[in-house]
C-alpha cells in the first residue's frame, strides 16, 4: 500500500501568484491605438547639430543560404547582420523596424543569400524603404567546407567566417567589400633552422579583405574559394577535420618542409592576391597562436593596387 505524501505544498492560483510578485491590473488607456494618431518622435524635423554617419541594427542574427563551388554546394548557415543609414542633421532618428521588415521580407521570398547582386539591390531597396539616401548592410557568418585527408581521402567539414560589407549611395554608388578568416598550420623556421631534431608549430589565423573590381562576375568566380585558397595554399600545411596516421604523417612532414613566419605568410598571400586581376585592393592580417610563447605572433598588409602601395 502506497501511502499519501502529507507534505504536498497548496500553491494560490496563477493570477493570484503573479500578484504576489509584484503584477498589478492594466490601468487606464488613454492615448490612441491607430498608428495614424500616434505621435512619431523618430520623424521630428528640427536642428538637432550634427548629422549621424550610421544609425540602425547590429547584432541580428539570422539564417541566409550561401552558394559555394565547394562541397556543400549549397548550404544555410546563421548571419550576424549590421543594418544602417545616414541620419541627416534636420532628422531626429530612423525607423527601426524598417530594417528587420526588409530583412523578412526578402527572408520570406527566398532572396536571402550570399550574392553580391541580390545584397547590392538589398541596399537600394532598404534606402527606398528609410526615405534615405544611402544604406549599408555588412555581415558575418560561418561558412562550411568539404576537406579530405590527404592519405585516407576521408572528407569531413572544415568552416571559415566570412565577411560582406556593401555601402549604397543614390543614384548608383555601391562599394563592396569581402573578406575571410581560415585557420592554418604555420612551422616555425627560426626553431627547424636551430633545433637538432625539431620545430615547433602552431595554428595561425589569417584575416583577408579585398575590395573587388566592378568585373567581378559571381556567375563566373567565387570570392570564398579565391580566399581561402589564397589563405591556405601558402601555410605550412592546412587544417584537416579528419586524419589518420598516414594522413597525419603527410601533413606534419608537408608543415616540415614548409616553414613559415607571420611575416612570410601575409607577403605570399599578397602576391596571390595581387595576381589576381579581379581584386583592386586588399588587407591581410595573420596571427599566430604561439605553442612555446604566452604570446601570440602577428603581421600585416595594406595593399592598393590603384595607388601602387
Amino acid at each position: 500500500m502506497i501511502e499519501k505524501n502529507t507534505n504536498q505544498l497548496i500553491l494560490p492560483k496563477k493570477a493570484e501568484r503573479h500578484k504576489l510578485f509584484g503584477s498589478v491590473q492594466p490601468g487606464e488607456k488613454v492615448k490612441p491605438i491607430d498608428k495614424e494618431q500616434m505621435a512619431d518622435l523618430q520623424n521630428t524635423k528640427a536642428n538637432f547639430l550634427f548629422e549621424l554617419d550610421a544609425v540602425g541594427i547590429t547584432n541580428v542574427k539570422h539564417p541566409i543560404q550561401i552558394q559555394s563551388e565547394l562541397k556543400p554546394e549549397i548550404q544555410t548557415s546563421i548571419a550576424s547582420f549590421t543594418l544602417t543609414s545616414t541620419v541627416k542633421v534636420a532628422n531626429k532618428g530612423t525607423n527601426m523596424s524598417r530594417f528587420t521588415e526588409q530583412l523578412q521580407q526578402y527572408y520570406q521570398n527566398g532572396q536571402l543569400n550570399l550574392n553580391l547582386k541580390t545584397l547590392k539591390q538589398f541596399t537600394v531597396e532598404l534606402a527606398e524603404r528609410l526615405k534615405s539616401e544611402d544604406a549599408e548592410i555588412a555581415l558575418e557568418v560561418p561558412w562550411f567546407y568539404e576537406r579530405s585527408g590527404p592519405s585516407s581521402n576521408l572528407a569531413g567539414l572544415n568552416h571559415a567566417t566570412l565577411y560582406l560589407q556593401i555601402k549604397y549611395r543614390k543614384p548608383a554608388n555601391f562599394e563592396v567589400k569581402v573578406g575571410l578568416s581560415a585557420m592554418i598550420t604555420t612551422l616555425c623556421p627560426c626553431s627547424k633552422e636551430i633545433s637538432e631534431y625539431s620545430a615547433h608549430n602552431q595554428r595561425g589565423e589569417v584575416k583577408i579583405e579585398v575590395k573587388l573590381t566592378e568585373l567581378f562576375d559571381e556567375e563566373k568566380e567565387d570570392w570564398k574559394s579565391i580566399l581561402l585558397e589564397a589563405a591556405e595554399s601558402n601555410a605550412s600545411a592546412r587544417i584537416h577535420p579528419i586524419l589518420k596516421r598516414p594522413d597525419e604523417k603527410m601533413v606534419t612532414e608537408q608543415a616540415f618542409e614548409n616553414p613559415r613566419f607571420v611575416e612570410d605568410m601575409v607577403r605570399l598571400v599578397a602576391a596571390d592576391l595581387y595576381e589576381n586581376d579581379l581584386i583592386q585592393a586588399f588587407q591581410i592580417t595573420c596571427r599566430n597562436q604561439e605553442s612555446i610563447h604566452l604570446h601570440d605572433a602577428i603581421a600585416s598588409i595594406t595593399f592598393d593596387k590603384r595607388q601602387g602601395k
